[in-house]
């Protein structure tokens, strides 16, 4: 019985070139093969390992790109198709895809850190990047700080000057033979990845260091004094360079970059710039008003005007008492918002409740007489309304 599935490399033939590469036919060289160079490394085997779709279509996107990076090939399917490619023996197939594999090493060295040689030996490298995760206060969010934080770092070995060698010389990797990788894999394909024995470099130590076991590369947890600006929030990643990993043979050092979490405080709250307080007040206050005196992030009290009849749930603004940008310090601040929680008393003396009753009788008579009014005044308009028409 036939099979039923055919793969995508299979039918090349039936594909357009230019489609799978999502380019058009006027795209010059460079632009094919910098969208090459993209799907190419979205679908390498060696990224996803066991995806037979991904597979073909890295094959796929390889066999169109050797058509197309090939003037004279690219001309001929311009002009006859994959029939005009077939007619030079090459349309298509794995002799093609091998080709394309033994053409076009400057886009694989891009992939796999090199292609062989004296040229694929570990070049003089900038340090890895570090990342830290940091907790501050609330008011150092808002007032800005300095803080010390310990982190673990990679240094060049000061014990053989990171050579990793107690002599400083270094001799050629017997696993890579000097060439800094080892190559994997079967037929016309082969994976490389960096050597296992020489890390890279392609040379080993003579005489291997004891305090960094002929790596060169040491561990050590460092002191790193950080400047926490004014304003920052959760989530905002500050950048410090040159404090991350020393880089390798005189290459710069990488950066260090730390994530802020601000824990939340007992009185304050945040909303974009601005600073949320809730405020309890007496019912007597918020009825007749006056002043109220409320705390600030920054430490100290302010006044503020609590109009007559206010009510809960109200807010008040003290304007530029509020976070500050962290990275334009123009902008204008936030503000201080007061929210205002009207407390009902508890546990009130004869006297209060009797004061109370007072004074909820004198609103049923204001009530009444402002119903009053109203009546008459309705009255009083249905007269003029009669009168006028007499």
């Amino acid at each position: 019985m036939a099979a039923t599935g055919i793969s995508k490399f299979a039918m090349s033939e039936t594909i357009d070139y230019y489609e799978a590469l999502g380019v058009t036919r006027e795209s010059d060289g460079e632009t094919i093969k910098k969208a090459y160079r993209s799907l190419a490394l979205k679908y390498h085997p060696d990224r996803n390992p066991g995806d037979k779709e991904a597979e073909e279509r890295f094959k796929e996107l390889s066999v169109a790109y050797g058509v197309l990076s090939d003037p004279e090939k690219r001309s001929v399917y311009d002009k006859y198709g994959h029939d005009g490619l077939n007619g030079m023996g090459d349309g298509g197939g794995f002799g093609h895809f091998e080709s394309v594999f033994q053409g076009f090493g400057d886009i694989f060295r891009d992939f796999f850190g090199g292609g062989g040689g004296q040229g694929s030996r570990q070049a003089p490298r900038r340090g890895q990047d570090l990342a830290y995760e940091l907790d501050i206060e609330f008011a150092e969010a808002f007032g800005g700080a300095e803080k010390e934080i310990s982190i673990p770092k990679e240094e060049n070995c000061s014990n053989c000057n990171g050579t990793g060698s107690l002599s400083g010389r270094r001799e050629t990797c017997p696993q890579c033979r000097g060439q800094g990788q080892v190559f994997q894999g079967h037929g016309f394909i082969r994976m490389a990845s960096t050597c296992p024995r020489c890390m890279g470099q392609g040379t080993v130590a003579s005489e291997p260091c004891p305090d960094c076991r002929g790596q060169g590369r040491i561990k050590k947890r460092r002191d790193v004094s950080v400047k926490i600006p004014a304003g920052v929030d959760t989530g905002h990643r500050l950048r410090y360079q040159g404090r991350g990993d020393q880089g390798r043979q005189g290459a710069p050092a990488g950066d260090l970059y730390v994530e802020i979490s601000v824990k939340p405080h007992d009185l304050f709250s945040r909303e974009r710039n601005h600073v949320l307080l809730e405020k309890k007040i007496d019912m007597t206050l918020a009825a007749l008003g006056g002043e109220l005196e409320v705390p600030t992030v920054s430490g100290g009290t302010r006044k503020v005007e609590v109009p007559p009849g206010s009510q809960n749930g109200k807010f008040l603004r003290l304007e530029g008492l509020g976070f500050p940008s962290p990275t334009d310090p123009t902008r204008k601040r936030g503000d201080l918002i007061v929210a205002l929680n009207v407390a009902v008393p508890k546990d009130l003396t004869e006297r209060q409740k009797e004061l109370l009753r007072e004074f909820a009788e004198l609103e049923e008579v204001k009530r009444g007489e402002s119903l009053f009014s109203g009546i008459r005044r309705k009255v009083g308009q249905k007269l003029k309304n009669v009168t006028g028409r007499r």
